[in-house]
């Protein structure tokens, strides 16, 4: 009988990945290391920078703005870019990059200090429930439930209008609005962890139930919050600009993207910029939190750190 050809031996075996030394690497350890972790932080390392951005204007603001955002100048009305205004001007005459610029503070600051708000109040709540259970549990998580049957935005309309447009009731609602988010993250979360080892050995030590929560669970349970807060951030960021939009946000002259999307949608017959800038600013905010909540959530997955 003719020995059998390279045909019929089967599949030649996959070469084991081998190491720079030319030892075999372990199973799951393919691609080297840099690469793996570039593939799971690449878009915390693309939306960090912009957030960043943001922020660094945002604080800087008074000394980066060309111009006070809030003089009139009718014989500038609807300009396009020019040296002196780089953005051009709005139809009353006011430089849009100035605007622009005052405008990041506001939006970034609701945005920001109602996801503080909403991650310290979802934190003890749903903390609290997860570890006390029974009634305490149920009563907490319902409520949360009944918050997450209204949409935001009606809810936001709703107390906004009954408190007065203003920047704290602003943080304030927009903070309660997101709190069910944050508890219930939080909830899961410490349900996972709360028969754990070391928390069995905090309980056994004697410790108070306020100081396993903070001493055992809170600092094992920090990434998920970091998750929801930039996940949150951006969602919040959105909804200010909607309220800011309906006349619900900071009184003028105050500038604000949503306040300057509204305005500028009143004459485009003069200028189209005055609400293209706005509106881009509000997108690449929103996508720049987006994609560094996803970053994070990819990188700190353990999982995902098992499997890559």
């Amino acid at each position: 009988m003719a020995d059998p050809g390279p045909a019929d031996l089967g599949p030649e075996p996959i070469a084991a990945p081998l190491s720079r030394a030319g030892a075999p690497l372990p199973a799951g350890s393919g691609a080297p290391r840099p690469r793996r972790v570039w593939r799971r932080s690449r878009q915390v390392l693309v939306a960090g920078p912009i957030v960043g951005l943001l922020l660094v204007a945002a604080a800087l603001a008074p000394l980066l703005a060309p111009a006070d955002p809030n003089i009139l100048n009718p014989r500038a009305k609807a300009q396009p870019p020019t040296f002196a205004h780089l953005l051009g001007t709005d139809e009353f005459g006011r430089d849009l990059l100035s605007r622009l610029l005052h405008g990041a503070r506001i939006t970034l600051v609701v945005g920001l200090s109602s996801v503080a708000v909403a991650a310290a109040a979802g934190t003890l709540l749903g903390s609290a429930a997860a570890y006390a259970r029974g009634p305490v549990e149920t009563g907490i998580m319902r409520v949360m439930d009944g918050l997450l049957c209204f949409p935001p935005i009606l809810l936001g309309i709703f107390v906004v209008t009954f408190l007065g447009p203003s920047l704290p009731n602003l943080i304030l609602v927009i903070g309660v609005l997101y709190v069910p988010r944050f508890t219930r993250v939080v909830h899961a979360s410490t349900l996972a962890v709360r028969e754990l080892e070391y928390v069995e050995s905090a309980r056994a030590l004697g410790a108070s139930a306020v100081r396993v929560v903070a001493g055992a669970i809170l600092p094992n349970i920090v990434a998920p919050i970091l998750v929801q807060a930039s996940l949150a951030a951006g969602h919040a960021i959105l909804l200010e600009s909607g309220l800011s939009f309906l006349g619900l946000g900071p009184p003028p002259p105050t500038p604000s993207w949503g306040r300057m999307v509204e305005q500028s949608g009143r004459f485009m017959q003069l200028s189209a910029l005055p609400l293209l800038w706005p509106s881009a600013a509000i997108s690449l905010t929103v996508l720049a939190f987006n994609l560094l909540g996803d970053g994070l959530r990819d990188l700190l997955d353990p999982r995902l750190r098992r499997n890559t």
